[in-house]
């Protein structure tokens, strides 16, 4: 089980850290996926770190504003996002595939998946 934590309400400009942590699982072999949602708009995916390398992936809209990290003694990856902008408000989902042999960069089927959980909401306002 992933569970999202660490979204809020920030002004434009503003920073947040949002955290996936893993249970039942160790997230060491396993890609992790970042995917937000907003109303009236196709979901994103916007940031991945692969599962044996931490290569990481970013999607033009965030590049150089979202970091992606892991800490595997934590069992969490990490999204540190900073100069929110209120393109940024969205519910924010994690995902995980993994593989002891090969790299994933960013777990499949994110963009068609409909099961997604609670996930955490941002809001950024300006």
């Amino acid at each position: 089980q992933l569970v999202e934590s660490g979204g809020g309400s920030v002004q434009r400009g503003g920073s947040l850290r949002l955290s996936c942590t893993a249970s039942g699982f160790s997230l060491d072999v396993y890609a992790i996926g970042w995917f937000r949602q907003a109303p009236g708009k196709q979901g994103e995916v916007v940031s991945c770190i692969s599962n044996l390398n931490n290569k990481t992936y970013y999607s033009e809209s965030v590049k150089g504003r979202f970091a992606i990290s892991r800490d595997n003694a934590k069992n969490t990856v990490y999204l540190q996002m900073s100069d929110l902008e209120p393109e940024d408000t969205g519910l924010y989902h994690c995902a995980a595939e993994g593989s002891y042999s090969a790299v994933v960069t960013c777990p499949t089927g994110m963009a068609t998946r409909t099961d997604w959980g609670q996930g955490t909401q941002v809001t950024v306002s300006s």
